[in-house]
């Protein structure tokens, strides 16, 4: 795959199409799968609330891939990420309610770097708190 975004059709300040993921317990317990994390503050709301958590949290790392699919979706090849680095501020909340999470995830193009590179910072929401802090990408354009 090639990125389908050009250097030269991107100006500092161009805005990526904003994106919402919804998070529920299923999604947590699927992920804990995939990625071997069962740790019980993802999925057991009584081991959660034991050790300080209001409620269940979203895998750290869960919530940094989703975040990033704004920017493999906008350039169209997740191999042309070729940096991506985040702070992680707050958790995610996944109450067990049936409607879960949603994390909100917005990026502009905040620098062009020489080879037709580009840096993206990116903002993560949820319920109004800023999950992510410090998110940024370097993204090998066309």
């Amino acid at each position: 795959m090639a990125a389908k975004v050009s250097y030269e059709g991107v100006e500092v300040g161009t805005e990526l199409p904003v994106q919402s993921f919804p998070v529920t317990r299923a999604t947590l317990v699927r992920y804990a799968g995939a990625s071997g994390d069962f740790n019980p503050i993802h999925w057991n709301e009584k081991f959660a609330k034991e050790v300080g958590l209001p409620d269940v949290i979203a895998h750290g790392m869960f919530t940094m891939a989703e975040a990033i699919r704004v920017v493999t979706d906008w350039v169209g090849d997740p191999g042309a990420v070729v940096e991506y680095g985040v702070r992680f501020t707050k958790p995610v909340l996944v109450p067990n309610d049936g409607a879960g999470a949603v994390v909100e995830v917005s990026a502009k193009v905040a620098a062009k770097l020489e080879g037709n590179r580009v840096r993206v910072d990116l903002t993560a929401m949820s319920a109004g708190q800023k999950v992510l802090g410090m998110s940024r990408a370097v993204v090998q354009l066309g």
